[in-house]
């Protein structure tokens, strides 16, 4: 039940912070950083509102997501994606968690790949309706040149 929440936290906050991001154009760090602090405003007045363990983990998981959520249009450009990224991130979390005691930019460096991670999957393009090597993406991302 526990891991199922953080999941869900972790998806929830990719989303949600890409939707604050590219919608209502709020920029990603002012996007991360408000919804970061709504959340953990929540569980920092209320403390008792759901178990010890959660009230101390939905915050950090919702951080870490956020991060996922900050990413351009130009690298990722569906909720989906977002969605598994925020999966990936959430199962990261939950089996290394103690791995990282100590760390610091464990929640960024497990954002980043499980973004990674999932830009290198192989996709189906709703356009073209044919499967894209995810790898030859990512490649295409990393090494475009800035021609704005």
């Amino acid at each position: 039940m526990i891991a199922f929440v953080l999941i869900l936290t972790a998806i929830i906050a990719a989303m949600l912070t890409f939707y604050v991001n590219h919608q209502l154009t709020q920029g990603p760090v002012r996007s991360s950083a408000l919804l970061s602090l709504i959340v953990a405003s929540i569980f920092y007045c209320f403390p008792n509102l759901l178990s010890t363990e959660l009230a101390k983990n939905i915050p950090v998981v919702f951080i870490g997501g956020s991060f996922i959520g900050m990413a351009s249009k130009k690298i990722i450009d569906s909720y989906f994606k977002l969605a598994i990224s925020g999966l990936v991130f959430a199962v990261i979390y939950l089996n290394t968690s103690r791995f990282f005691n100590g760390y610091g930019g464990a929640l960024g460096a497990s954002a980043g790949i499980s973004l990674l991670s999932v830009l290198s999957l192989p996709f189906f393009t709703p356009k073209k309706h044919h499967l894209t090597n995810g790898v030859l993406q990512l490649r295409k991302i990393i090494f475009r040149r800035n021609k704005d």
